[in-house]
């Protein structure tokens, strides 16, 4: 068992009311490290029984607690005190975090810990000045009377999340914090495989001083835990991430109870390096785009569209520069690639590198399983030129370290082949040409459009997938809609 890197895990346990139990079967199922392939710690297995017990306590602290009726400036304190502790406890939080993924620690510790953090602040200034409604202007009554309406934005109630395994923090608190923000209660089942940092982040929130039950954690299988959620008539929203296929499932399971469901699902995103780019920042940005996290990454820019002129050259120097890519411990600052979360995982980018070979592809670089110092669900960064868009390897998701590259003659046609897929998550250009950065991104169908950069992110900012990548927006005001509902009010007062 994992315990020598750290001395403080969190409670393997449900976190319900305020208060941290057993489940109450007593079952426990192991997270285990991608890394070393050992047992970290036993986790706390969530009955229906249990999930039952969560939305009640969510429930009852939604309509009786302090929570619901405090102002906005004392949510806001809530808010920002969160951001204050997580800014305390960011060493121990990426820590956890690199354990739990096999993401690199450099990583966790620069990127996630200010994301999340920010994230809050963001939302402490939105519950402390743009939750309200506003006054509209209307026709006189019938008796002559010019009556007063207004608009009142109110919160739902009681929301669940479902995250997925990648990015645990960063895909929990872009939900929670507007959510909170909006005056909601919260129930978090995180995935199963990562449920380290959401145990931590629920001892932040009870330091923070959030209500018992405002906040509560159930950890366990989909199949039961996140069932029981989407199917209980007192959660009045999902918020998820994970795949399409999932997604498509919980909006089946929660229209019987007329649920709110916003659904960050899977991508195939695609990137173009114009033959105007500046090919050394250009293929520096495609190399963050899939090799991040290890490829896992759901707005990863895993298919490369390249113009015919400088494809070679790109090639190339796309190889090189991947070659040096470090490969090792994650909890070590000086490495920048990890494993797959699991065998499983590192096993499907097999299967597609194989199915791509056998479609004619170039196999210009990784392709295998690997491991460091015998262990590790390692998987070499792999790039494939060559690549028909229309094969099962370029359509796909594979949410792994597998780049296919296809080469394109015109714009119309990068653009056409950019939007030749079921999904439409991210998309990204290189060019030096600001009429064709703007007229491309234009055209893209896709949520995020970077130009000449990828991955950039800002709680300010909106994102979320058009087409088979989801249904809503997380981050920025936007994300506010979600998690709220507007009531009208008309007063016709004589007196």
């Amino acid at each position: 068992m994992v315990t020598s890197q750290h001395s403080a895990l969190p409670q393997g346990k449900l976190f319900i009311n305020g208060q941290w139990r057993d489940a109450s079967t007593g079952k426990t199922a192991p997270t285990f490290s991608p890394t070393t392939e050992e047992e970290i710690m036993q986790v706390a297995q969530a009955s229906e029984g249990d999930v039952n017990d969560a939305v009640e306590a969510a429930y009852n602290a939604f309509h009786h607690s302090e929570w619901a009726g405090m102002g906005p400036h004392e949510r806001a304190k809530v808010l920002n005190k969160i951001a204050d502790l997580i800014e305390a406890s960011a060493d121990e939080l990426a820590l956890l975090e690199s354990m739990d993924v096999g993401k690199p620690l450099q990583f966790s510790r620069t990127f996630d810990i200010g994301f999340i953090a920010n994230l809050f602040r963001f939302y402490s200034g939105v519950a402390n000045g743009q939750l309200g409604g506003s006054t509209r202007l209307v026709s006189p009554a019938e008796d002559g009377q010019m009556p007063l309406a207004y608009t009142r934005r109110e919160p739902l109630g009681v929301i669940a999340a479902i995250t997925p395994f990648n990015f645990p923090m960063i895909l929990s608190c872009t939900k929670i914090a507007p959510a909170l923000a909006a005056g909601n209660t919260f129930i978090h089942k995180p995935a199963s495989a990562t449920p380290l940092t959401a145990l931590k982040m629920a001892e932040i929130f009870e330091k923070a001083g959030l209500p018992n039950g405002v906040f509560n954690v159930v950890t366990g299988s989909g199949r039961i835990v996140g069932n029981a959620l989407v199917e209980h008539p007192k959660v009045k929203k999902i918020a998820f991430t994970g795949s399409t296929e999932v997604g498509k499932g919980i909006v089946k399971s929660g229209a019987d109870t007329l649920k709110k469901v916003t659904l960050e699902l899977g991508g195939k995103s695609a990137h173009i390096i114009f033959d105007d780019a500046n090919l050394d920042s250009a293929v520096q940005h495609a190399m963050f785009a899939i090799f991040f996290n290890k490829g896992e990454f759901c707005m990863a820019g895993s298919r490369l569209l390249v113009q015919r002129g400088v494809y070679d050259e790109v090639l190339e120097k796309l190889t090189q520069i991947s070659n040096s890519l470090v490969i090792g411990d994650p909890l070590d600052m000086d490495t920048s690639y990890g494993p797959q979360i699991d065998a499983a995982a590192r096993d499907n980018c097999k299967k597609y590198v194989d199915l791509a070979v056998a479609d004619g592809a170039r196999l210009l670089m990784g392709g295998k399983a690997m491991t460091v110092n015998g262990k590790g669900f390692y998987f070499e960064p792999t790039i494939l030129a060559d690549v028909d868009n229309s094969s099962r390897t370029a359509q796909e998701e594979i949410f792994g370290p597998v780049l296919v590259v296809t080469p394109f003659d015109t714009e119309e046609e990068a653009i056409a082949l950019a939007n030749d897929s079921e999904y439409g998550l991210a998309a990204g250009l290189q060019t030096e040409n600001l009429g064709r950065a703007h007229r491309v991104a234009h055209k893209l169908e896709a949520g995020m459009v970077w130009i000449n950069t990828w991955g950039q992110f800002d709680s300010a900012l909106p994102f979320g997938g058009y087409k088979a990548s989801g249904i809503g927006r997380e981050q920025g005001i936007e994300a506010i809609d979600s998690y709220t509902q507007t009531k009208s009010v008309y007063a016709n007062i004589s007196k």
